[in-house]
C-alpha cells in the first residue's frame, strides 16, 4: 500500500466502513443538476456568496459623455460624466448601456450627497434591467427653498431634477429612451401660431436667450414660459398645449 503524505492539519476524521467507498464513487460519477441562474446573490452555510446571476466586470475602457450643469443658485458648475458599457460588441445585438456616473464640482457644500447619489445611481446602472425609472424619480425632487429658471425660460424645481434631465438626455442619446417631440402636423401648427403671434406683437423676449414673447406664462405641461393668449385661449408656443383642446 502506497504511503500518503498529509501536509495539512487534521481537523476531523471518520472511519470508513466496508462498502462505503464504492457507494461514494458511484455518487460522484452522477453529474449534479444544472443550476438556473435567475435569482439574486445568496449566502451558503459558510457565509460565502453564491452568485446566481451573471456578474459583468468593468472593462478597461468605457465610452463616456460629460454634461455641464450651471445653475444660478451656485457659483460653480457641476460636470456630470456618464460612462457606458458596450454589450455584444461586434454582433447584430450590440447596444450601449449606462454603467457608472461621476459628478465633479468645486463646490464642496453638497459633497456628501453627491458622493452618495453617484454610488447609488452607479449601483442601479450595474444591476441592469430597466433603469429608465431613475429619470422620473429624480425629476420629481423639489427643493424646499424653491427652484430656478434656466436660460430660455425652463423651470427647474431642484438641482437633482436637472440631474434627472441630464440622465434622460443621455438615455435618449444611446437609444434607451425615445425622444419626446411633436409630430409633423403639430410642429407645423405651432410654427404657424408662433409666426402669427410674433407678426402681431413684436416684443422683447421674456428671458435672456429666450425665443418666446414677453409676458408669456408658464406652461404646466413642458414647464416653459411660452404660454400666450391666442384666439381667446392660452396656447403654448413650445409644445402646442392648449386649454381649448
Amino acid at each position: 500500500m502506497a504511503a500518503i503524505k498529509i501536509d495539512r492539519k487534521i481537523a476531523k476524521y471518520r472511519v470508513q466502513k466496508p462498502g462505503q467507498g464504492a457507494e461514494a464513487e458511484k455518487a460522484a460519477a452522477v453529474p449534479a443538476p444544472a443550476v438556473v441562474e435567475t435569482e439574486a446573490p445568496r449566502f451558503n452555510s459558510k457565509g460565502k456568496v453564491i452568485r446566481l446571476t451573471e456578474e459583468v466586470q468593468r472593462p478597461e475602457v468605457l465610452i463616456g459623455s460629460t454634461y455641464k450643469i450651471k445653475t444660478p443658485v451656485s457659483d460653480h458648475a457641476m460636470y456630470v460624466t456618464i460612462n457606458d458599457i458596450v454589450l455584444n460588441e461586434g454582433s447584430d445585438h450590440e447596444q450601449r448601456r449606462p454603467f457608472e456616473v461621476f459628478i465633479n464640482s468645486k463646490n464642496l457644500d453638497h459633497y456628501q450627497w453627491i458622493v452618495a447619489l453617484t454610488r447609488i445611481i452607479s449601483a442601479v446602472f450595474r444591476k441592469g434591467g430597466d433603469v429608465t425609472f431613475l429619470v422620473e424619480e429624480l425629476k420629481a425632487v423639489f427643493d424646499p427653498r424653491g427652484g430656478y429658471w434656466q436660460p430660455g425660460g425652463k423651470f427647474m424645481p431642484s438641482i437633482i431634477a436637472e440631474l434627472g434631465h441630464v440622465i434622460e438626455k443621455h438615455l435618449q442619446t444611446i437609444g434607451m429612451l425615445r425622444k419626446t417631440g411633436l409630430d409633423e402636423h403639430q410642429q407645423k401648427m405651432v410654427d404657424e401660431k408662433r409666426a402669427e403671434f410674433e407678426a402681431r406683437a413684436k416684443q422683447a423676449d421674456a428671458f435672456s436667450k429666450s425665443h418666446f414673447p414677453e409676458g408669456a406664462q408658464l406652461c404646466l405641461k413642458c414647464s416653459t414660459a411660452a404660454a400666450v393668449l391666442m384666439d381667446g385661449c392660452m396656447t403654448c408656443l413650445n409644445c402646442g398645449e392648449s386649454k381649448c383642446g
